[in-house]
């Protein structure tokens, strides 16, 4: 695949989001809206996806994955997220956030240690980066990381971190101050879970994403020693960034999923629900919504694909990646909201997945960079901006 045509998927592209939207629809579809109301981790089904390779689908070979690229990638979340948001981020953070750190920034030591596993599906990993006092300003950090002989002294508190706390998770980045010849700055460390004075707390009672695991963690005189190291000291800025246009990347396949299963949801009760004598994919105001939100869906899927094929092709793609999440994080709220418009009442009615993919979009604007950030890179990227 070239990034010139990121449409045009191959033979072994197509048989993995055909592999993977068999197994969504016989293991996640019948059971989202269980673990919806219910707010349990489907920890059964992540182990079946580690085994069928859908977290090490981008990863190189010689570290456990398939070997198969970025937008073989993508296309495994779009096919999760067409039927469970939850899952889909699950699967998605722990690729970007938490493997992709560690492969570009790792030693071989930590990659055998944690990217490996990682890759198979054995475990989770986590980043936590965001604190309580700030969000997108990474740089005003509290956390802070001390020297104390071959190891260091974390304490601080990291918010909305996601995979830290489940029964699969294995290990945590954090970003914390560190002393260095030039100043104080960040640096990013692993910190394997179970490490004493590392603790996650309860998780978030959140709008959406409720079979997801998000959480508060606090260190207190959390003790790694200096091997726990990811990247150079003072460096852990670029630690989070850099892997940062995978994770955006990776929301917007969610956002492209997300919006695709609404649009299959709005189309097929259209056709069946009668008003007025008829179907009400006759009446040309729903025909119009319908062939609004898939022409968006499709721009979406491109820009999606393009900024996955630079990043599988080894090209700058923060623009693009930008660009796909902004624009396809947008098409999914609006297309949630169409499909809740297009079902009416039926549509505010907990039993469906209507009002589901509606709570969860909305973070989809959010997370990985709201869609006010992403603007201002992209301006930036165009030299508008200081």
């Amino acid at each position: 695949m070239t990034s010139c045509q990121p449409y045009e998927l191959t033979d072994d592209q197509r048989e993995m989001q055909a592999l993977v939207r068999e197994f969504a629809e016989r293991e996640i579809a019948p059971h989202a809206a269980e673990w919806d109301q219910t707010h349990t981790f489907p920890t059964d089904v992540i182990r079946k996806l580690g085994e069928l390779g859908a977290m090490g689908v981008g990863f190189p070979e010689e570290y456990g994955g398939l070997g198969m690229g970025a937008v073989a990638q993508a296309l495994v979340i779009e096919e999760l997220a067409r039927f469970d948001s939850s899952v889909a981020v699950t699967i998605g953070a722990n690729v970007s956030i938490a493997g992709d750190p560690v492969l570009l920034f790792g030693t071989e030591e930590q990659k055998q240690r944690w990217l490996v596993p990682l890759a198979q599906g054995e475990h989770l990993g986590a980043f936590a980066s965001t604190e309580p006092s700030g969000g997108s300003d990474i740089q005003a950090a509290r956390t802070t990381a001390r020297r104390d002989g071959d190891e260091w002294v974390i304490n601080g508190t990291k918010s909305f971190t996601t995979n830290a706390g489940n029964d699969l998770s294995a290990f945590v980045i954090v970003t914390a101050q560190t002393e260095t010849n030039s100043g104080t700055k960040l640096t990013a460390f692993i910190v394997p879970t179970g490490t004493t004075g590392y603790e996650s707390q309860p998780p978030y009672h959140k709008m959406g994403w409720h079979a997801s695991d998000t959480r508060e963690l606090v260190f207190s005189d959390c003790r790694v020693p200096n091997e726990a190291m990811l990247g150079e000291l003072g460096k852990g800025a670029r630690v989070f960034l850099q892997p940062l246009d995978g994770g955006r990347v990776g929301v917007a396949a969610m956002s492209v999923g997300l919006a695709q299963g609404a649009l299959e949801q709005a189309s097929a009760y259209a056709q069946e629900r009668v008003a007025f004598g008829a179907p009400i994919a006759r009446q040309q105001a729903i025909q119009f919504k319908l062939a609004e939100m898939k022409t968006q869906i499709a721009a979406a899927r491109l820009l999606t694909y393009r900024a996955a094929a630079l990043k599988e092709a080894g090209q700058p793609y923060t623009e693009e990646a930008a660009s796909a999440k902004l624009f396809a994080s947008e098409v999914a709220v609006r297309a949630a909201e169409e499909n809740m418009q297009i079902h009416g009442g039926y549509g505010y009615i907990e039993e469906s997945a209507v009002p589901r993919f509606y709570r969860d979009a909305k973070i989809l604007t959010i997370g990985e960079g709201t869609s006010e950030i992403l603007k201002l890179v992209i301006a930036r990227k165009m030299g508008l901006a200081g």
